[in-house]
Parts: structure tokens; sequence; C-alpha cells
């Protein structure tokens, strides 16, 4: 049986993709989440055959918890559910690793197209993503490692390199040797330039 989360913060919508889950996965398991933190919670405890991820979560904006997740968890299928659907977002979506993106202005038959192809192992996103391209950046770090993506969202946070050492659990030295691989794949000189990079991690920057 096909294991599904979906992680969305609105019940209607999440009612609205269960209808179609009903539709395209029938006999699968359903987990709804309001957050990011459950949608991990629900990914750590077994295999997940697909995810269904909001960009706006009260604990996760932007595309930070998608290319967290898709670090993290590099085999699970992730489809980002946003009512931002313009091109730019779409495409930036499908560079940070999305198996396909369904905006929430879908129809019910829309959404159904949308998981069935990707069920089959196709990407699915509207006609509109035709017209974006993804900008190198969001290439960039959707080539970082789970630690030096979680090192560069501390750096966006503000944090300083003890407070994200102790929230990694690792010592200073090692954060400082991660930096340096963030900013060669990054192609950026310093922590500035580094922060100014994360921003492609924002809806709508």
């Amino acid at each position: 049986m096909d294991r599904i989360i979906v992680a969305d913060d609105h019940p209607l919508f999440r009612a609205a993709l269960g209808s179609a889950l009903a539709r395209a996965a029938p006999g699968a398991m359903v987990e709804e989440t309001p957050s990011l933190a459950g949608a991990r919670e629900a990914l750590a405890r077994g295999p997940v055959d697909l995810l269904l991820l909001d960009l706006r979560l009260s604990d996760s904006e932007g595309f930070a918890g998608l290319a967290g997740v898709r670090s993290d968890y590099p085999t699970v299928p992730v489809v980002v559910v946003s009512a931002s659907e313009d091109a730019a977002t779409i495409a930036r979506a499908l560079a940070f690793g999305a198996a396909g993106f369904i905006p929430k202005s879908a129809t019910l038959a829309e959404m159904i197209e949308a998981l069935e192809t990707i069920r089959a192992g196709d990407n699915w996103a509207p006609a509109t993503a035709e017209a974006g391209a993804a900008e190198p950046m969001e290439a960039r770090i959707a080539s970082l490692t789970p630690s030096q993506l979680r090192i560069l969202i501390g750096l966006q946070e503000g944090r300083l390199n003890k407070q994200i050492a102790f929230d990694l659990g690792v010592t200073e030295a090692t954060i400082k040797a991660h930096l340096t691989g963030v900013f060669r794949k990054l192609g950026v000189q310093n922590r500035t330039q580094a922060v100014i990079a994360a921003r492609a991690l924002s809806v709508g920057a």
C-alpha cells in the first residue's frame, strides 16, 4: 500500500488533495499534517511514496523546506502545492528537485492528472512553467549536502557559527570547514554574499 503525506496548513485544500488522491491513488494511506515538522516526523517513521508540500507553512517559508527534504530524503518524490503559481516560482521549485508543481487554483481534474503523471514516474507542471527559467543559484543551492544546506539556512537566519554548531551538534571548526565548501559551491567569497545567495530560497525573490 502506498503511503502519501500531505503537508498543507489549509484544511479545505488538504481535503481537495485528498479527493484527488482517492481517484489517482485508490487504496493509498494518506497522512495529513499542517507543518513541515509534521511532514519530517512522518518521513522519519518509514518509507513514503509521495510527499505533497505547501511552500508556505507556519514553520517553513519558501523553498528551504523543499530543499531540505530533497537533501535528506532524495528518493522521496516531492510535489509542491502553492498559491504562488507564476512561471518563475514553478521553474524554481523544479530546479530544487520537485517532481511536480500543483497550483492551488488547479481543478480537481488537473490535480488528478498531475498526481497520476507523477506516480507514473514523470514530472508534471502547469503549461505556464514553460515561460520560466531557473536561475543558476537554485542549481548551486540544490547541490549542497544536507549539512551545508542547514548551515546556509543558519546564515540566512543570522545565526553565528557557534549557534549553528550547537544546532547541528558539531564543533565550530567543523562549521568553518563546511562554510568553505558552501562558499565554493555557491561561487561566493564570504558570509554576506552567501546570505544574499540564500535569497533564492525565498518565494518571490
